[in-house]
C-alpha cells in the first residue's frame, strides 16, 4: 500500500514539475511578438479622449506610426515631443500619428496630453486588447505601417527626434 501511494505521489510530482517546465520554457523562451515585419498590421477600433473612433484600417492610404506608451513610462514621456514636432512637419505628407495609451485613466492621459501639447490622437488602450494582438512587451514600442498597411518596421525603447523624424520619411507615402 506504502509504494502505491509513494508511486502515485511520484507520479503526481513529476506531472507538476512537467506542467511548470513547459509554462517557464513558454514564457520565457518563445517569441512573443504577435506582428512581424512585413506582416499587414492588426486592424482595430479604439477611442480617443474626445470620444473619436479610430480605425486603423481608416487610414489605408496614409503612413501610420503607431506607437504604444504609458504616462508612467520615462522613456515614453521623452519622445512624446519629437513625435509632436515631427507630426507637425509630416501630417500634411499623408503620415499619422496613433499613440496608443495602455489602460490608464482619462484623467491621467488628458493631464499628460495638455502638459506636452499634444495634438496628435490618442487612442486608449483599457483592456489592453490591442497591445496584445500586436504582441507588445517593453513600452514604449512603436510600429511603422507603410500606405498599403503592411509593418514595415518596430522599434522598441526610446527614440530620439532624428530616428522619429526619419521614420516617419520611411513610411511616407
Amino acid at each position: 500500500m506504502k509504494k502505491r501511494r509513494l508511486l502515485m505521489r511520484s507520479l503526481i510530482l513529476t506531472v507538476l514539475i512537467g506542467a511548470l517546465a513547459y509554462t517557464l520554457y513558454i514564457n520565457f523562451f518563445t517569441s512573443k511578438e504577435r506582428v512581424k515585419v512585413g506582416s499587414t498590421a492588426p486592424d482595430f477600433v479604439l477611442t480617443d479622449l474626445e470620444g473619436n473612433k479610430h480605425q486603423l484600417s481608416d487610414y489605408r492610404g496614409k503612413g501610420v506610426f503607431l506607437n504604444f506608451w504609458g504616462t508612467w513610462c520615462k522613456p515614453c514621456e521623452k519622445e512624446m515631443p519629437y513625435m509632436q514636432n515631427q507630426y507637425d512637419f509630416y501630417k500634411t505628407q499623408g503620415v499619422e500619428v496613433l499613440a496608443v495609451n495602455i489602460a490608464e485613466s482619462n484623467v491621467a492621459v488628458k493631464s499628460f496630453a495638455d502638459k506636452h501639447n499634444l495634438t496628435f490622437p490618442i487612442p486608449l488602450d483599457k483592456d489592453r486588447q490591442v497591445l496584445n494582438a500586436y504582441g507588445v512587451k517593453p513600452l514604449p514600442t512603436t510600429f511603422l505601417i507603410d500606405k498599403e498597411g503592411k509593418v514595415v518596421e518596430i522599434t522598441s525603447g526610446s527614440m530620439t527626434e532624428r530616428m522619429v523624424r526619419d521614420y516617419m520619411e520611411r513610411i511616407k507615402p
